[in-house]
């Protein structure tokens, strides 16, 4: 390669630099480093709230059930539609600790395994309890809070919950 030439594929790269996006690089390297699923346990918690991603889908679902690992391959299936858009986390609703997460989103251990969405934003969020985990439902359920639809019943009307470190 000419001196010539290299001078001018030097240039080339200078301007493309220069042309990036750093807000959008930025997000591209987040979402592409993130997990499709993230287990939520104390070392990860802190992460998941400072994400970029606004919109955290709750699998809370006892570990040691039966259903566990396919229902936990269907929820990966899943969390692959939305890469980017919706942050898949995993619950162990096993774990005891994890019983403020559950009790959160008003849960009773007899409607697990559940799921549950929560917009970081404005702390909007959902519940779908007793449900069986398939990529239909979790896209379902992802596309109806997406476009503004509940489930359940305004949770204005409920008592505020107060704001809880999770």
């Amino acid at each position: 390669m000419s001196a010539l030439s290299k001078k001018r594929q030097n240039c080339q790269l200078n301007k493309d630099i220069e042309s990036i996006d750093a807000t959008k690089l930025s997000r591209f390297i987040e979402i592409n480093s993130l997990h499709l699923v993230t287990e939520y346990n104390p070392a990860t918690a802190i992460g998941l709230f400072d994400s970029m991603i606004q919109i955290h889908l709750l699998l809370i679902m006892n570990k040691a059930s039966p259903e566990y690992e396919e229902s936990l391959h269907r929820y990966r299936e899943a969390a692959k539609l939305f890469q980017g858009k919706v942050l898949f986390i995993l619950v162990d609703s096993g774990v005891q600790a994890n019983g403020k997460v559950i009790s959160f989103f008003k849960l009773k251990e007899s409607q697990l395994p559940a799921l549950a969405i929560y917009q970081t934003l404005d702390e909007a969020w959902d519940t779908l309890a007793g449900a069986e985990v398939s990529v239909e439902r979790v896209q379902n359920f992802c596309d109806g809070f997406l476009q503004g639809k509940r489930l359940r019943e305004n949770h204005e009307s409920e008592e505020k919950t107060p704001k809880v470190e999770l």
